[in-house]
């Protein structure tokens, strides 16, 4: 490749589900590394099987990558509306030799089937049309065309996750190009496709494997330079096990619900299987400029909850309080009544979120525990409390809220370190704990018996809610 050819990689999903979390570290790697080339990182929709795609899994899959802050150049290719050319290249191999009509029934491909099973053979096609003069064609029979496999030698991947793999071409059968519906298979539409976008760099998940040596022959066959590729490894859970839904293989839709920051879930992911020197907290411009395909690594990454939540905790803590704001407020639409609190999130309560949230970030992991952290300012009066709170405004929590009410109505600095200081000073004289007027005063205040810091409570709610609300809980005592 010259040194100034313009990269170009592809992302290029199946749409039949949802953005599954394996994808979405293949788009980002794609991505950084075009993005770092200064090159271009193409988007194809694999919809081939229109049985099995639908339209909302489309929507999915661009709805996660935006989300997830992941552009592609130019328009996404569908490569169902490319089925014309793909069999108009079948027909080429045919008609160079390089391919065959195959006129084998279901009935013989089961009978070939089954005789390998029973002779503990890997099940391959025989060969048996390949050499065979087609005049002894059956008639009322469509064919299928099979790409002319070498027999001999091998087909090398040089590949940079997986070091040099080597096939021999004898456990490589002759493959089905065109089905006899006239429809072209994966293979085939994939160097095709590969070929006319103009891909420099495939980066893709292990298992397609065994299709790049099918695919390598391809390319071959049509005289076409075979790109680059990595096979990165797959992601595993942290026992080890192939991933599945306990361990984290949900769709990138579900990680936005359960509030990740879509710079720490990039960040997570470029680290399963990618490595840049012991760094392991880095900001988005960092991974671009660091990230090489020599640092993907070759054994299979874990993935693993815990880390991500800490990550997750450290990028809300570093966010800037108007940044984390726009992030919760994108959120809630994807959570259970969400999206009833952004319509309330008027000047005023923007207002005491940006106030509250120096506060609420340094306890908080997740979007989803700022929710809930936040959610007393959002509670209409008076307050229903639940069961905790009530325990707390027993006779003697009754005692304290009402001498703590005058002191706080008393005081005409309403900050958080005027206020903290004048209810010390109460307790102080009164000879009575902190926590004693304390606590009572949260769930007047909140309606649970935890929140952030009391103090930081009565100054983001304001004197006059915030007295009204322990006003409406002592006139009910």
């Amino acid at each position: 490749m010259s040194s100034a050819e313009l990269i170009v990689t592809r992302f290029a999903p199946s749409p039949t589900g949802y953005l599954h979390i394996g994808g979405a570290r293949t788009a980002l790697f794609n991505w950084a590394y075009a993005k770092g080339k200064q090159g271009k990182m193409l988007l194809r929709i694999e919809d081939t099987d229109l049985e099995r795609s639908n339209p909302a899994a489309v929507d999915a899959i661009l709805d996660g990558l935006a989300w997830l802050g992941l552009n592609w150049d130019g328009e996404a290719v569908s490569q169902h509306a490319r089925q014309q050319r793909h069999a108009a290249v079948a027909h080429e191999l045919l008609n160079s030799g390089k391919a065959y009509y195959c006129y084998c029934s279901p009935e013989e491909l089961t009978a070939m089937r089954e005789k390998a099973q029973v002779e503990k053979r890997p099940v391959r096609y025989d060969g048996t049309w390949r050499d065979r003069d087609p005049n002894l064609a059956p008639t009322g029979v469509k064919p299928v065309i099979r790409f002319k496999s070498p027999q001999e030698g091998e087909t090398v991947i040089n590949d940079h996750a997986q070091g040099r793999v080597i096939i021999p071409n004898k456990d490589l059968d002759d493959l089905i190009v065109l089905r006899s519906d006239g429809n072209p298979t994966y293979n085939l539409s994939v160097v095709v496709d590969d070929h006319d976008m103009g891909i420099t760099d495939i980066i893709r998940g292990v298992d397609h494997l065994t299709n790049a040596a099918r695919q390598t022959q391809v390319y071959l066959a049509m005289g076409w330079r075979v790109p680059n590729m990595t096979h990165v490894p797959l992601i595993h859970g942290p026992d080890g096990a192939k991933l599945s839904k306990r361990h984290g293989a949900l769709g990138v839709e579900a990680y936005r619900a359960m509030g990740y920051l879509p710079a720490a879930l990039r960040n997570y992911l470029a680290r399963l299987g990618w490595s840049h020197g012991d760094e392991e907290i880095f900001s988005t411009q960092q991974l671009v400029e660091w990230f090489s395909l020599d640092g993907i690594n070759n054994s299979p990454a874990r993935f693993d909850f815990a880390k991500l939540e800490n990550l997750n905790g450290h990028y809300i803590r570093h966010t800037s309080d108007d940044d984390l704001l726009n992030e919760f407020i994108r959120f809630l639409p994807f959570v259970a009544g969400g999206t009833e609190l952004v319509g309330r999130i008027d000047a005023v309560m923007r207002s005491k979120l940006l106030k509250a949230m120096p506060g609420l970030k340094e306890r908080a992991k997740t979007l989803v525990e700022l929710k809930a952290a936040v959610a007393y300012l959002f509670s209409h009066r008076p307050l229903t409390l639940d069961e905790k709170a009530k325990a707390l405004l027993d006779d003697e929590g009754k005692a304290a809220l009402a001498s703590v009410h005058a002191v706080l109505a008393g005081s005409n600095d309403w900050t958080a370190q005027a206020l903290e200081t004048a209810v010390k000073a109460h307790a102080e004289g009164t000879g009575i704990k902190l926590g004693k007027f304390a606590q009572p005063l949260r769930a007047a205040l909140t309606g649970t018996a935890t929140s952030p810091g009391i103090f930081d409570v009565l100054e983001v709610l304001g004197r006059d809610e915030a007295l009204g609300r322990v006003a409406d809980q002592m006139s009910q005592l």
